[in-house]
């Protein structure tokens, strides 16, 4: 008979998580996630198969997170400019006060080109977030907010990629300023 896990799988997968964010996949050693878990090593390959599962179960609690939060931004906003000026200043300023942490979701992608099924994860983040966005944009165009020669999968395409880039500005160490300069210029595109 198979032994009960002495540890919390989805504890260990939340700091597992915020290990790889601030020391990226490579930069990871067995070791260090067995000692920042507390676990043996055997039990991470008898829990996640191998340090690749625990990591595509690590980048899939940050994107749930990270889809969770801009629907929640985004979702019952009656001004959308003011909704998504506020939630893109805020990820700018998460970015400005600890701009070595980055954003895992990037991070996974300029590091892990080369393995698909993270490849395959990214995308699927990506097109979760473009979702959320292209809901708001329509219920946004519903409202009058948005004219109807806007295409609210186009908006939302541009702002995935904006929302990319303002992780990749502050990990560069862009200041506030900056950011809210390039937040601005971001939101003209919905005039």
């Amino acid at each position: 008979m198979a032994r009960p896990r002495a540890f919390d799988t989805g504890t260990a997968v939340e700091q597992a998580m915020h290990v790889f964010w601030r020391q990226g996949y490579r930069a990871t050693p067995i070791p260090r996630l067995t000692e920042v878990l507390g676990i043996g090593s055997g039990s991470i390959y008898a829990a996640f198969g191998s340090k690749d599962g625990l990591y595509a179960l690590a980048l899939q609690r940050y994107v749930d997170g990270l889809v969770t939060g801009l629907d929640r931004d985004l979702g019952h906003g009656a001004d959308l400019r003011a909704t998504l000026r506020r939630s893109l200043l805020a990820m700018a300023g998460a970015g400005v006060a600890d701009p070595e942490l980055g954003c895992l979701l990037v991070g996974a992608a300029i590091e892990r080109p080369g393995h698909l099924s993270t490849v395959e994860q990214v995308r699927a983040a990506m097109a979760a977030m473009e979702s959320v966005l292209v809901r708001a944009l329509e219920r946004a165009r519903t409202r009058g907010e948005l004219g109807r020669g806007h295409s609210p999968v186009e908006l939302a395409r541009f702002l995935v990629t904006f929302i990319q880039g303002v992780h990749v500005m502050a990990q560069a160490r862009a200041d506030q300023a900056f950011l809210e300069s390039a937040v601005a210029g971001a939101l003209r595109v919905l005039d």
